[in-house]
Formats: structure tokens, sequence, C-alpha cells
């Protein structure tokens, strides 16, 4: 049985899928509480559902694309079944993660996307960098950026760690309403980094509502 907190269709408003239609999962729980967060309902309440149930709602929207998302999903140990059930369906399948549980266990062919925290998260500490050579090249990592500090940080380690060449986007994003989308967009150009600057298009859409 696996705690969900909703399951909707909508498009991907993130990653190199933006923009399509995808049925996500939302499982309830978190470890973590960034200091920017925008799912803080997906931390308590939800839905006990057996896996033969979430595949019962994900298969009525008969879509290609499934997203795990949270909360931190891999905070419920029976999504990795639910990961491989959905891949046995044959839908490509991601998982959002914040990177703080390893991922040694996820199946090999669901898409990773695994976030590493800057200082401004007040999480930076839970970074769990032995996630890091379990990435490869279908798979993506994320930055939400608050300010320059956090930029050069996340700069410093795409360098350490060799990640434009690890994985097939390094993602750099703006906290809401925080950091200016104009001024990331600059230092970004300005370093000419090898990363994907995104946008959360499902708020530009449709703001904070839960759901879409």
């Amino acid at each position: 049985m696996l705690r969900i907190s909703e399951i909707f269709y909508s498009l991907q408003g993130e990653t190199r899928t933006v923009g399509l239609p995808t049925v996500f999962i939302r499982l309830t729980g978190c470890p973590l509480r960034c200091r920017w967060c925008d799912t803080e309902h997906a931390f308590k309440g939800g839905e006990l559902l057996s896996i033969e149930a979430v595949l019962a709602q994900v298969a009525q929207f008969s879509p290609r694309f499934v997203t795990v998302t949270g909360g931190e999903p891999l905070g419920q140990q029976e999504c990795l079944q639910l990961l491989t059930a959905l891949a046995d369906q044959g839908y490509e399948v991601s998982l959002e993660t914040s990177g703080a549980i390893t991922l040694a266990q996820v199946d090999p062919r669901i898409v990773k996307v695994m976030d590493l925290k800057p200082p401004a998260s007040g999480e930076s500490h839970r970074n769990l960098y032995d996630n890091i050579p379990l990435l490869d090249k279908k798979d993506q990592l994320k930055f939400v950026i608050a300010d320059r500090d956090d930029y050069q940080w996340s700069v410093a380690k795409l360098i350490e760690y060799n990640l434009a060449d690890r994985v097939s986007d390094v993602l750099f994003s703006p906290v809401s309403e925080t950091m200016s989308s104009e001024q990331l967009a600059g230092w970004i150009l300005e370093d000419r980094l090898p990363v994907r600057f995104q946008l959360q298009l499902h708020r530009v859409i449709w703001g904070d509502r839960i759901g879409v």
C-alpha cells in the first residue's frame, strides 16, 4: 500500500519533457523542509491505495508519460515497486526526488530527476552525493536557485562532478518570487554554462492551484 496525495493529468511543467501531457502520481510525505517548497500540501494526509489501484487510475488517461513525485516519493519503500510496475506497463516513467535518499534500488528503466539542494534551501546538508554516480545519460539533475550564492554553489558542483557530461540535462531554476528569472538567465549566458534554464510552466499557466 502507498499513501497517495493526488493523481492527476496535466502538462509537464519542468524537465526535458516540459509541455507534454503527463500523469502525475504525488506520494505523501517528505523528510525535508526546503524553505521555498511549493508542495507542502503533500506532507500529510493522502489516501492509502494499492499499487493495482494506482495503475488503474493511471490507465484511465492512456498516457505516454508518468511522473512519480512528492513530497519525497522514495520516503515510502513501496515506491520502488510502483516504479517497476509502471515501467512494466510500458509508460515512460520519471521519478522526481530530492536526492536525500539513495537511488541504488531504483529500476534502471526509470528517468531519475534529482535535486541538489543549494544553501538557501536550508537542506543542503541533506544532499547524498553517493547518488551522483548512480545517474546516467537518461537522467537529469536540478538546482533550484534563490540568490547569487546559490548560483555560485551550483556552478561549483556542476564543475566538481562534471555533471553536464554525466546526465542528459542539468536544470537551473529560479525560486519563484525570490530569484529574478532574467538575472539567472543572464548569469547562465555570461558564464556560458552547459545547462538548461527552466521555469515552472504549470505555475505560469495555473499559478498555485493544486492538481494541475
